[in-house]
């Protein structure tokens, strides 16, 4: 991308640190919550007109999973309306955006990896308002990059959340506390410096549509923990539940893992497997 304008909406989680990170000189605006509340649509359209960007880049979410079956419009306000606003102000500048959406829109009735021709349909709160934010970018009438991508982990997660899936295991790990994680959903992974550089990778190869992005491989998220404990040295138990003993408020897909063949078919090279990005994660926690 080189000498193109890059705005960062949501800098200050994991996943837009690290593209604040790797898109260095590039940024012409990066920005959290408290400095652009994507929910305000007059505030977007004036940041975005002022920053003169080529690119605008959603690194924003509202991703509390069960909470959104009690916040339901607050989900949407974050997950729908945001996008939107950044999709239309950068559709009006002439600029690409690039949004992040989710696995969660899908309903794990299929046993194959899902690709982006797939039908949605989603199952909870969230995956309902992250669907919204997909239609809503590419309905908004400029060039448009949508990013599929699932269980990320990197440093910095959701402080809400006590941290991403591996930082919760390895405290809860290391404080004693008792571990009951599903072994009933099969996910893929995704290392956030690594979606970071594929989200570039797409944008500089002129990407547009929908794409998904993860980590090479699948796992459930029992089988994650474990991993997790076993490269880390953290011997600890981890009982495994189904997502029925485990009674979360949302409903998730039991099967959600995610194709990259349409990615790779661009000449991109794929990510690495999961547990070498987790073995990356962990030597630099």
């Amino acid at each position: 991308m080189p000498a193109m304008r890059v705005l960062v909406a949501g800098s200050a989680g994991q996943l837009g640190r690290a593209l604040v990170e790797r898109l260095g000189s590039r940024v012409v605006w990066a920005g959290g919550r408290d400095a652009l509340d994507v929910r305000d649509e007059a505030a977007v359209r004036a940041r975005v007109a002022d920053a003169r960007p080529d690119v605008v880049v959603n690194a924003t979410a509202y991703n509390m999973v069960d909470r959104a079956e009690a916040e339901p419009d607050e989900a949407m306000a974050v997950n729908e309306a945001g996008p939107r606003h950044l999709a239309v102000a950068a559709a009006e500048a002439g600029a690409l955006v690039v949004h992040v959406s989710t696995n969660f829109v899908f309903d794990g009735a299929l046993r194959r990896p899902y690709t982006e021709d797939d039908p949605v349909r989603p199952l909870s709160a969230y995956g309902l308002s992250k669907r919204a934010g997909e239609v809503a970018v590419m309905s908004a009438g400029g060039p448009h990059l949508v990013v599929r991508t699932s269980a990320l982990f990197g440093h910095g997660g959701n402080r809400a959340k006590g941290g991403n899936f591996v930082d919760r295991i390895l405290a809860g790990a290391r404080s004693g506390a008792p571990l009951r994680v599903v072994n009933d959903q099969e996910i893929s992974t995704t290392y956030v410096p690594d979606l970071a550089a594929a989200l570039v990778a797409l944008v500089e190869a002129d990407g547009r549509g929908i794409f998904h992005v993860v980590n090479e491989g699948s796992c459930t998220w029992h089988a994650l923990a474990v991993e997790a404990l076993r490269q880390a040295g953290v011997d600890a138990p981890v009982q495994a539940v189904t997502s029925e003993e485990l009674a979360a408020p949302a409903r998730r897909p039991r099967y959600s893992v995610l194709s990259t063949e349409k990615y790779r078919s661009r000449g991109l090279p794929p990510l690495r497997e999961w547990r070498a990005a987790l073995a990356d994660h962990l030597a630099n926690v």
